[in-house]
């Protein structure tokens, strides 16, 4: 059965950090671009972060960039979301969704989805 699943939500002060995971089953990682999106609520989903499988090159968003890094190990079958210097505005429900080899902008160009974890940045 084909899966994504994300992990390591929470709720976290201002400041801190979360580790997001999201791992594969029923097909290898290999050959698919995995990005991360989240949507707060009212708000509509927004693309966050992105990372190829052809030379893993990287992408963010710029409301991310110098705090997010996101990482892949394939020996593992998962993608990571580090997220440093959380802000209250990064509280959402983040995803992880895949298509294969190179990353896009468009969220519809992603044919696959996990349910979600959510990120609360609160004091």
């Amino acid at each position: 059965q084909l899966q994504l699943v994300e992990s390591g939500g929470g709720l976290v002060q201002p400041g801190g950090s979360l580790r997001l995971s999201c791992a594969a089953s029923g097909f290898t990682l290999d050959y698919f671009a995995i990005g991360w999106f989240r949507q707060a609520p009212g708000k509509e989903r927004e693309g966050v972060s992105c990372i190829s499988s052809s030379d893993g090159s990287t992408y963010y968003v710029d409301s991310v960039k110098g705090r997010f890094t996101i990482s892949r190990d394939n020996a593992k079958n998962t993608v990571y979301l580090q997220m440093n210097s959380l802000k209250p505005e990064d509280t959402a429900v983040y995803y992880c969704a895949r298509r294969m080899a190179t990353c896009r902008r468009s969220q519809g160009a992603y044919g696959y989805w996990g349910q979600g974890t959510q990120v609360t940045v609160s004091s």
